[in-house]
């Protein structure tokens, strides 16, 4: 097996664990000291047969992030931008009417509800501030974290 296959096989390995952006890949291969042109050739085949696909992998980001893992939309777009995947596709899929997504302040009273039950027997002072710093902790911002702790309490 040649040194592209291998290195080609590498990179299909590691998009079966979950789906990658170009970027990653891109350093993945360089961290494993593949050279940039054979990086090119590998993106480039990983693109026609639709292994790597931007827009699918941003969509797939934000579901898991405002359902699985739920953050802010602040960090979502941080985490995406740092992916690679540029604001023009963050926009588009964000104002997508067919890609229904949930507000901040959604988020952030969902993860609210979830966390009250842990901290019940507190008092309500500490109770609100424990609510607080956990939201903040996931980036939201002080408004909807206020607008979030107004609503519960």
């Amino acid at each position: 097996m040649g040194d592209f296959e291998k290195n080609y096989n590498r990179a299909l390995r590691f998009l079966s664990f979950r789906p990658r952006s170009e970027k990653e890949i891109v350093d993945y291969l360089k961290k494993k000291k593949v050279s940039e042109e054979a990086s090119k050739k590998i993106i480039k085949k990983l693109l026609e047969y639709k292994f790597l696909d931007e827009i699918e992998f941003a969509k797939m980001w934000i579901v898991e992030r405002t359902t699985i893992k739920p953050r802010s939309w602040r960090v979502i777009k941080h985490e995406l931008k740092e992916k690679g995947i540029s604001n023009e596709i963050i926009d588009s899929i964000i104002h997508d009417s067919e890609f229904i997504i949930h507000s901040d302040f959604q988020i952030a009273y969902a993860l609210a509800e979830k966390r009250a039950k842990r901290y019940k027997n507190l008092e309500k002072r500490d109770f609100f501030e424990k609510i607080g710093r956990y939201l903040a902790s996931k980036g939201f911002s002080y408004d909807t974290i206020k607008e979030v702790i107004n609503k519960i309490g």
